[in-house]
């Protein structure tokens, strides 16, 4: 018997998209925290010191197509939970605590992510990598005249 390999198309793009997020959802979980606030947090930590709410904002509904008040309500959650905190009038920035959460759920990761990467071919993560880009590119571009 022999099997064969599916062509890429939005179920086969979904059905990794969902077992990835479901695997890094149960870490989150762990810490009390969501995939909303990870994104947000993530965007936070790779900051290079305080970053702009407004920019925080761009980033969270740029990465996760959602509007801006949800992103500003993730912010707000990660700010009464003292892992991000205001810094003047419209920046923010990551707490000690936050910068160690986001380092323990990017640990504990990590290794899940080697292993389901582990033996893949590094050219075919090249062609994967600027085939998702592009669709990711092209959806955003549908997505954009769809808000018109």
């Amino acid at each position: 018997m022999t099997t064969t390999t599916p062509l890429v198309d939005p179920r086969v793009i979904a059905l990794a998209h969902y077992a990835g997020r479901a695997l890094l959802e149960n870490v989150l979980a762990r810490h009390g925290i969501t995939f909303q606030q990870s994104v947000t947090l993530r965007l936070a930590a790779l900051a290079d010191g305080p970053v702009g709410r407004e920019q925080l904002v761009d980033g969270v509904t740029g990465a996760l197509k959602t509007d801006a008040t949800e992103a500003h309500g993730v912010l707000d959650e990660l700010i009464t939970a003292r892992l991000l905190t205001p810094d003047g009038a419209s920046d923010v920035r990551i707490t000690d605590a936050g910068r160690e959460l986001y380092a323990t759920t990017s640990g504990e990761t990590a290794p899940i992510t080697a292993r389901i990467y582990d033996g893949i071919p590094a050219e075919d993560l090249a062609v994967t990598g600027r085939v998702l880009s592009l669709i990711t590119e092209r959806a955003g571009a549908e997505l954009a005249t769809l808000a018109r």
